[in-house]
């Protein structure tokens, strides 16, 4: 027996298996007035452990209950002993990011993450790096999965708790509630899709509230931010000052954290680590190549994306699932509207002409357009326009004169000018809708109104929304910065002065008219041009419709 053997006493019985488990790590070297003896086995406990017989959890256990007596050595000695067998990864951070360090060879264990790109073995730092901070909390617990002792020497915890508890103050819609339900049994991951106006954000609010961790809210327009932090005031008891807006004027980190896309992109980096949960709104332009790295690049474990239309006509929404968990609630307006959420609605398309004029100079560019495309589709123009070619340019600048020939069209504006006058008559509050600045100014003009466009100031949006909002007036102009994330309940009625064939655009600015009120019918009308390419994108959006919707809608022209 060496000098620095481990020598241990057991007073009491032992059973047969215990004993029998002793052996697998110690010789047995009889029995005196001090109790049975043992002797720790290094080659014993060694291959035992290899063999994977025994845990180092199972010796140190078997010491423990027995309560046994060191007659040279330790228990730490023995825990020194058995460490040196136990495959351990330290995790480590630096400012390249996020490394694995295992003390033995982990090849086999991570070859499904090495083959995913998840995991990427960095030759110069002896070590493996993990590619992306959103993969980080799910490599750690496969790791730990797999009997792996994993050293966390980040620093970046898994449940950063909020300073206190919040209660949620609201009440929930069945459709609501099942929402949350398949979040949290998706592991608290995933995207929630649900038409315009039928409470997306109270859903997360009520998320917030339940998991109690800190959160990074991320919104499309800072209409959205403000308005994400007077629901939460609203519908929780969340202290004012535990709201935090971060954006190009102000940026203040809290317990709660606002951003707009375009600050947490760039500022993902600094964002990534404080935060246990992620609630990306409008969560379909997620996948645009720049906006995907505040998903890839924050830790927060749980996440939860909103949109009312997911599906995006390029394909990338595919892209959505590994970044955000995949859509795990879906319900659509028709589906709402048979629960009785959705007011049920009329789609009246009014045709109209280009003056002689108007006809005249619109087949001169079209013209043109089609002699500089040489037969190119949309995408292609934009393509070869970025690779320098000249006709490609031309034949994009052409293109906008031609849309905004047609959206200005003398009988669009007075056709416009027609139906605000009807709906006005019936006490309608009227939204209208356009692509273009200049159209949205000049019907505004018309009809001696308001509108709202990107270039406004905040105050200047705020204040002409709370117009809108309490009656003062009855009819506001948007662009498309109304298309998403602008929170105006009681719209009735509206126009389409000039949109596309997107059917997420339409669906989003018909749901700005849909939330119920009793013996409420709303009224969509979308002014076409005759005999131009307005005819096509009001084709698609009625295909749009028709696939949505059964009997909840009618569908109307007048000329």
């Amino acid at each position: 027996m060496s000098r620095d053997a481990i020598v241990f006493y057991v007073r009491e019985w032992i059973d047969d298996s215990d004993f029998k488990t002793f052996l697998k790590f110690a010789k047995y070297v009889g029995k005196d007035y001090h109790g049975a003896k043992f002797v720790i086995d290094v080659n014993k406990l060694a291959d035992s452990l290899r063999n994977k017989e025994i845990s180092p959890a199972d010796v140190l256990d078997l010491l423990a209950g027995y309560d046994v007596e060191f007659e040279r050595g330790s228990i730490e000695d023995v825990k020194r002993l058995v460490s040196s067998y136990i495959p351990v990864v330290i995790v480590a951070k630096d400012v390249d990011g996020v490394y694995l360090k295992p003390n033995f060879y982990i090849g086999d264990l991570i070859k499904d993450f090495r083959e995913k790109n998840i995991i990427i073995y960095n030759k110069d730092k002896k070590a493996f790096k993990i590619a992306k901070p959103m993969y980080f909390f799910d490599v750690l617990e496969h790791l730990k999965k797999r009997g792996i002792e994993v050293v966390n020497k980040t620093n970046i915890e898994k449940e950063l708790r909020l300073p206190i508890k919040i209660s949620f103050k609201g009440d929930l819609r069945d459709y609501q509630k099942e929402a949350l339900d398949a979040w949290r049994k998706n592991g608290f991951k995933g995207i929630i899709a649900l038409p315009t106006g039928t409470g997306k954000t109270i859903i997360a609010i009520a998320a917030i509230a339940e998991l109690g961790v800190k959160t990074l809210i991320v919104t499309y327009t800072k209409e959205q931010m403000f308005q994400w932090g007077d629901k939460i005031v609203e519908f929780t008891d969340t202290p004012k000052s535990f709201i935090g807006f971060f954006y190009s004027s102000e940026k203040r980190v809290a317990p709660i954290t606002i951003s707009t896309y375009q600050s947490a992109y760039r500022y993902i980096d600094s964002l990534a680590h404080q935060f246990s949960l992620l609630i990306v709104d409008e969560v379909h332009h997620l996948p645009a190549e720049k906006f995907r790295a505040i998903a890839e690049n924050a830790f927060a474990p749980m996440r939860m994306g909103l949109s009312a239309t997911v599906v995006r006509e390029d394909g990338k929404h595919i892209e959505l699932f590994p970044l955000m968990g995949g859509v795990v609630y879906a319900k659509t307006l028709q589906e709402l509207a048979d629960r009785g959420y959705v007011a049920p609605f009329k789609v009246t398309t009014v045709k109209v002409s280009l003056t002689e004029e108007e006809k005249k100079r619109y087949r001169e560019l079209l013209d043109r357009y089609r002699k500089l495309a040489k037969g190119r589709e949309f995408n292609q123009l934009l393509e070869d326009a970025k690779k320098g070619d000249a006709e490609a340019m031309e034949a994009l600048k052409i293109r906008s004169e031609i849309r905004s020939l047609v959206a200005n069209a003398k009988q669009k504006i007075d056709a416009i000018k027609k139906i605000v006058e009807e709906e006005l008559a019936k006490g309608s509050k009227i939204l209208i809708f356009t692509q273009y600045v200049d159209q949205a100014k000049n019907i505004a003009d018309q009809l001696a109104t308001h509108y709202i466009v990107g270039e406004l100031d905040e105050n200047t949006r705020k204040r002409r929304l709370e117009l809108f909002k309490s009656g003062l007036i009855r009819v506001l102009v948007l662009t498309t910065v109304g298309d998403e994330g602008i929170d105006i309940p009681d719209a009735n009625v509206g126009i389409i002065a000039a949109g596309t064939g997107s059917r997420r655009q339409f669906i989003q600015r018909l749901g700005r008219i849909l939330r119920p009120a009793p013996g409420k019918e709303a009224r969509l009308y979308e002014v076409v041009v005759k005999n131009t390419f307005e005819e096509a994108e009001s084709r698609k959006r009625r295909e749009a419709l028709k696939m949505l919707f059964e009997d909840l809608i009618t569908l109307s022209e007048a000329y």
